[in-house]
């Protein structure tokens, strides 16, 4: 059976203009706001290398 991934909910205070960009930006890519932000977030993790990348199945055929 899977292990599933704790989550931890919070509030996010972001201006309209802000808000607005995000919201575009899900729909033109299929996810939901909160997908979108989820994204963002473990995008700039992985760039700054705070997060290690997850092994994708593709990546592991590689290896």
């Amino acid at each position: 059976m899977a292990k599933k991934e704790a989550v931890k909910s919070f509030v996010l205070r972001v201006d309209a203009e802000t808000m607005e960009a995000i919201e575009k930006w899900a729909a033109d890519e299929f996810r939901s706001t909160n997908g979108q932000l989820q994204w963002i977030i473990a995008e700039a993790l992985r760039k700054s290398g705070r997060m290690k990348k997850k092994r994708t199945k593709s990546t592991e055929e590689e290896a």
